[in-house]
């Protein structure tokens, strides 16, 4: 996470932070979320049946794309210099817009929206995430994230 002082993070309230890097979707991580999950369904897991689908083959769980949002974070999220820890505060608003299909790749595109102090020593951010998926017009999906940040 890049560092930065509390005053450079308000500066930047509006404005585009940074793009992550690109992470793979393979079928290996797929079945790897369904299995943590218990979330078995075809779509996700039998290659042959979901090619009779209008995906015409298998796609990432939705919530498995979400989830890749902690590690895009670590690329771009910007951490205040006196950070002690940062947690995890939920969501605004989540819309999944296309499916992410075995093999393609994604990253996450970061808006910070605010960041405000919610108590002492603690500072509530809210960030727009968009999850592009490459080689697509379409994104994934996009989300309202919330974190609340220890200082």
């Amino acid at each position: 996470m890049p560092i930065a002082s509390l005053d450079e993070i308000r500066a930047r309230v509006g404005s585009e932070i940074g793009v992550s890097d690109w992470i793979a979707v393979d079928q290996a991580r797929i079945q790897a979320f369904a299995d943590a999950t218990e979330d078995q369904q075809f779509i996700h897991v039998d290659e042959a049946a979901a090619r009779q689908t209008p995906f015409g083959g298998t796609i990432a769980h939705g919530f498995l794309s979400l989830s890749l949002l902690s590690r895009m974070a670590a690329d771009v999220m910007l951490a205040p210099d006196t950070l002690k820890m940062g947690v995890n505060y939920g969501f605004d608003r989540v819309r999944f817009l296309a499916p992410v299909k075995s093999g393609k790749r994604v990253r996450g595109r970061f808006v910070l929206d605010s960041a405000d102090e919610k108590a002492p020593g603690q500072l509530l951010t809210r960030h727009t995430v968009t999850v592009e998926i490459e080689g697509e017009e379409k994104p994934a999906l996009t989300a309202q994230w919330l974190g609340l940040l220890f200082i």
